[in-house]
């Protein structure tokens, strides 16, 4: 039987959906208004088993959910991992296309289309730090508003109880003291807001195998324990640690060309998330015993900055053998020595 491809240009009100034959033939191209009904006629009018290929771009989540459950092959084409080249003109139907021609060829970059259950777990977790980090803002604008005013914070903490305690007793003008007050009333609604997504995030994951054995690593609480298991979901798809920490973006870039060799710095090409998690976690303890020697010899020579992506990246090999084994041996054996 004669395959297919199908190619499709997804976009937040309509999309394109071109087929090809295995030859690369043009067999049919519709432009539609996003509608499930519509989506699943166009995709099999003139296969009813073609390859399907969507571009990991937005809102992507419901079109391959619907056309997976036909049971259809679907594929993830990864937005930068694909070269488009220099084209003089650019349309929809151009790159729908290319989408399925990449397909044919054998020569399509994927990304990994994560299950239901995974990429709900991410977005509780990426939901958590969008509010951190609105929370944040909150708090460095009443810095700012104590440094208009020729306040300094009594402590490196100002929304703890010390801290408190001094807001509650500073003497601002009105109409800054307004705005503290609604900036703390806030921040207050932010807590209660991360505290609950917390309790839910930790819900899910209690009983987690790869959860608890990452816990173990020095500077991995539960919280960034979390966002490795979210973001990085089935460890199994990566074939080494070296590959884990190559999609993280931690791993240096390598340029090689006859005889001549360059390698820079880390990539910053993946997950930026799980990027920050193993940086974080490495920047107070720096990852334990071990790991913390690794830094400062690394420090010494080449520089703090260097040695923090070098021990996160070590850090993320022991979050590798920790999700795929349910268990870290080696500092398992450290702590009977």
């Amino acid at each position: 039987m004669e395959r297919h491809y199908v190619g499709i240009d997804l976009h937040r009100r309509r999309s394109v959906i071109f087929t090809m034959d295995a030859d690369g033939n043009k067999l049919g191209c519709r432009h539609i208004a996003n509608d499930p009904a519509a989506l699943v006629a166009a995709v099999t009018e003139i296969a009813p088993d073609p390859e399907v290929v969507i571009e990991a771009t937005y809102g992507w989540y419901w079109a391959v959910d619907l056309l997976q459950d036909l049971g259809l092959s679907v594929h993830l084409a990864h937005p930068a991992g694909n070269n488009w080249g220099n084209r003089r003109v650019k349309n929809d139907e151009r790159d729908a296309r290319d989408l399925a021609d990449l397909l044919r060829l054998g020569r399509l970059a994927e990304a990994w289309i994560a299950p239901r259950p995974v990429r709900e777990l991410r977005e509780l977790v990426r939901y958590r730090v969008k509010l951190v980090q609105l929370r944040t803002g909150l708090k460095a604008q009443v810095h700012a508003v104590m440094a208009k005013e020729g306040v300094l914070p009594a402590c490196g903490e100002m929304f703890g109880p010390t801290g408190n305690a001094q807001l509650d007793a500073m003497g601002l003008g009105d109409v800054y003291t307004t705005r503290v007050e609604s900036l703390r009333d806030v921040i207050g609604h932010y807590d209660r807001e991360v505290a609950m997504l917390e309790r839910v995030i930790h819900g899910r994951l209690r009983g987690d195998a790869g959860y608890e054995a990452i816990q173990v690593i020095p500077g991995v609480g539960r919280i960034i324990a979390a966002i490795f298991v979210a973001e990085i979901g089935d460890v199994g798809r990566f074939a080494s640690a070296q590959a884990l920490t190559s999609w993280a973006g931690l791993a240096p870039r390598h340029h090689e060309s006859d005889t001549k060799v360059i390698r820079g710095p880390i990539t910053k090409m993946g997950s930026k998330l799980v990027r920050w998690a193993a940086i974080e976690a490495v920047s107070g303890r720096r990852g334990g015993t071990k790991l913390r020697a690794d830094f400062h010899a690394i420090a010494e020579r080449r520089g703090k900055y260097k040695a923090r992506a070098a021990v996160a990246r070590k850090l993320l090999t022991l979050v590798y053998y920790g999700l795929r084994d349910g268990e870290i041996r080696c500092l398992a054996q450290e702590e009977v020595a």
